[in-house]
């Protein structure tokens, strides 16, 4: 089938639902779909009430005095600039530890959304990270089915095997799940922090949001 393209907010709006994505994600265990920030990132995210795209980030008024991205150079897919880059069950450690290492001052939370949002008119599969030549990226059913394929070619072209991954982890540990504009938090149901000090940032984040995820400590979610 044709490779998925980037759409518009008029597309998006008029496509349907893909519930047999969700009941696919329940039935592997799938319980968090996941986007790593700093608790600056944190704070104006629970401002605009959603995770917002590379696109409109530096542009919105809400958010654009503590945007700061966690890759500079994302030319490579630029023209998905419009869509959310999340992670499956695990964040993208390749990523995350390159960003933290670019950063070492900032304090990071990994968000976690309910396996709900698979469904979403829009949503978009991408089997390895999305500036790799050799991702592909198809949307609904099959695209889903594709993250957990036998064998995934990923960063220079190199193959990952599945082999005994649990089911509720990718075939490439950097494959992507790409949502459409802006992801609203009312699907947020925890926050995972690495440390006390960054745990009671994230809960001083809350104070005066009317959202309440749980927050966490798991060192082990960033590693």
């Amino acid at each position: 089938m044709p490779e998925a393209e980037p759409q518009t907010r008029e597309q998006v709006q008029d496509a349907p639902r893909c519930p047999e994505v969700v009941e696919a994600a329940i039935e592997r265990g799938i319980t968090s779909i996941v986007h790593f920030t700093t608790v600056k990132g944190l704070v104006g995210i629970l401002y605009s009430e959603a995770v917002k795209n590379r696109q409109d980030l530096p542009v919105d008024e809400l958010v654009q005095h503590v945007f700061e991205p966690n890759a500079v150079d994302r030319h490579l897919d630029e023209r998905w600039h419009t869509y959310v880059n999340l992670s499956v069950t695990a964040i993208n450690l390749h990523m995350f530890n390159f960003s933290s290492r670019r950063r070492p001052e900032e304090d990071w939370v990994i968000l976690e959304f309910g396996p709900e949002i698979l469904g979403d008119p829009g949503v978009v599969f991408c089997t390895t990270n999305n500036i790799y030549p050799s991702a592909l990226r198809w949307g609904d059913l099959p695209g889903f089915e594709r993250l957990f394929a036998p064998k995934v070619a990923g960063r220079y072209g190199r193959v990952t095997q599945r082999n005994s991954k649990p089911a509720n982890r990718t075939t490439d540990p950097q494959a992507e799940v790409l949502y459409p504009f802006e992801l609203p938090v009312t699907h947020l149901h925890t926050i995972s922090t690495p440390v006390d000090d960054v745990y009671e940032a994230a809960v001083a984040a809350l104070t005066h949001s009317s959202y309440e995820p749980r927050v966490e400590i798991d060192p082990e979610a960033f590693r």
